[in-house]
């Protein structure tokens, strides 16, 4: 018997690709949860020195976490694809190669941060009087990170079958969960930053143990068994092609919002720890149009796989659309009422001030984000990763470390170093808008030639 999942190559593709959505936008706001509640807990119960700490690492550690999400989202569009194919044997090389692959990098990238996480912290700047608690928060943290490579893995899959519910499911537990430890091991047991660490890494752990179960239970062919768990050449080389180029999309942001955290770095503490709490904020953003292009990605992997390009372009217009809507009415709102919701990071007047200023500059450039990343979401989706990568690479880091140097090294103001957010989308989104659409007359040609 098979669990009911939504038909992604049939049907309204506005409702499906809605429904499909609605699951993992709570999946990604929990996710993000996980650090928003750390940075709450801190600012309001330990003060601003706590705040800095926490504030100077989401960047870095987005370093590690962004390459496994990127991972997942290969395996994603790899798993849609072997489904729309109708490929059973395929598809259960491609979800055993890619629950090893997943369990290596996670530890990989686990040792390495417990390594030269501090070297890291250090070499961004990060200023002394936070040093110690930044290092210590990112060390703990990075002890979740072979569980955050493994849900990603089995989110990817379910997602790609068309279930995103389940693992919202386990991720609402794991998230409630977090909320409790950080406040029993912040307020009961009176720790810091190393408190809300550990409570995220509690709640990693369970989350992953959780959607792992669920995948070995299920009677869908997407089922995972230990018993065949192998790696195959073939799946294996197409895991490094198209995940390992999506993992290094998101590493290339995190690279050049390093340079961006030096940037951060170089303002007197009160404003690090305002910029800190602000931008918090933008996953929420981020993260709720990023639910659309795991939808894109997906839709398009499995209609690639059926040879339906019609259905691929309305996918493609559908979820930058919706995207594109959520972003603008988003930015408005924090615009306007942003400082009522940064009272849950500090009560401190002068750190609100910061934060509410920095976050009206940025309303102004989150729409633009939603053309690049649906448009890399979607060369994903028909197995391209290597130009986009190299669009993102000039366009939303090399650009963005000039400006650093150039437009901000002058003008020396908040303002001057977030309006490089804005910039970058805007030219690497076109570029990859026009790529993408150079790419999906291509196939379409060459599949009906």
């Amino acid at each position: 018997m098979q669990t009911k999942t939504l038909s992604l190559t049939e049907g309204n593709l506005v409702k499906n690709i809605f429904f499909f959505s609605v699951p993992l936008i709570f999946i990604n706001l929990l996710q993000t949860c996980f650090s928003i509640v750390d940075i709450s807990v801190v600012g309001r119960y330990c003060g601003s020195q706590a705040l800095g700490e926490i504030g100077s690492t989401p960047l870095l550690i987005f370093l590690f976490t962004g390459f496994l999400m990127g991972l997942g989202g290969g395996i994603n569009v790899i798993v849609a694809y072997y489904i729309g194919a109708k490929n059973k044997k395929s598809l259960q090389e491609i979800i055993h190669t890619s629950f090893l692959f997943s369990l290596f990098w996670g530890i990989v990238l686990c040792v390495f941060g417990l390594v030269a996480g501090k070297f890291i912290l250090t070499a961004m700047k990060t200023k002394n009087e936070f040093l110690a608690g930044s290092v210590l928060y990112f060390r703990i943290f990075m002890l979740s990170l072979p569980a955050c490579s493994l849900y990603n893995f089995g989110n990817a899959v379910f997602s790609a079958n068309g279930e995103t519910k389940k693992p919202f499911y386990f991720l609402l537990i794991a998230g409630i969960l977090n909320v409790i430890l950080d406040f029993v091991f912040v307020l009961c047991f009176k720790m810091k930053v190393e408190g809300v660490a550990i409570a995220s890494v509690v709640a990693q752990y369970v989350s992953a143990i959780l959607i792992l179960i669920e995948l070995c239970k299920t009677q869908d062919d997407i089922k995972l068994k230990f018993s065949l768990l192998k790696l195959n050449h073939e799946k294996l080389i197409r895991l490094i092609k198209v995940g390992i180029h999506g993992g290094l999309q998101n590493v290339i942001f995190a690279l050049a919002n390093v340079f961006v955290q030096v940037g951060i770095n170089s303002f007197n503490p009160i404003t690090v720890a305002g910029i800190s709490a602000a931008m918090n904020i933008d996953p929420l953003i981020y993260n709720v149009a990023g639910a659309f292009y795991v939808a894109c990605a997906s839709f398009i992997g499995q209609n690639f796989g059926k040879g339906d390009f019609v259905r691929v372009k309305k996918s493609y217009l559908i979820s930058l659309a919706m995207a594109l809507g959520f972003s603008i009415l988003a930015s408005a709102i924090l615009f306007v009422w942003g400082d009522k919701v940064l009272l849950i990071f500090s009560n401190e007047k002068e750190v609100i001030d910061i934060a509410f200023y920095r976050l009206k500059v940025m309303a102004f450039s989150f729409w633009a984000a939603c053309f690049m990343d649906n448009s890399i979401a979607a060369c994903r989706g028909l197995g391209k990763t290597f130009v986009p990568s190299i669009i993102v690479f000039l366009g939303s880091c090399i650009f963005r470390i000039i400006w650093i140097y150039t437009i901000f090294a002058y003008f020396k103001t908040i303002e001057s170093l977030f309006l490089l957010y804005g910039f970058s989308w805007t030219l690497t989104g076109t570029i990859e808008v026009i790529y993408f659409l150079k790419v999906l007359k291509k196939q379409s040609i060459n599949t009906y030639l």
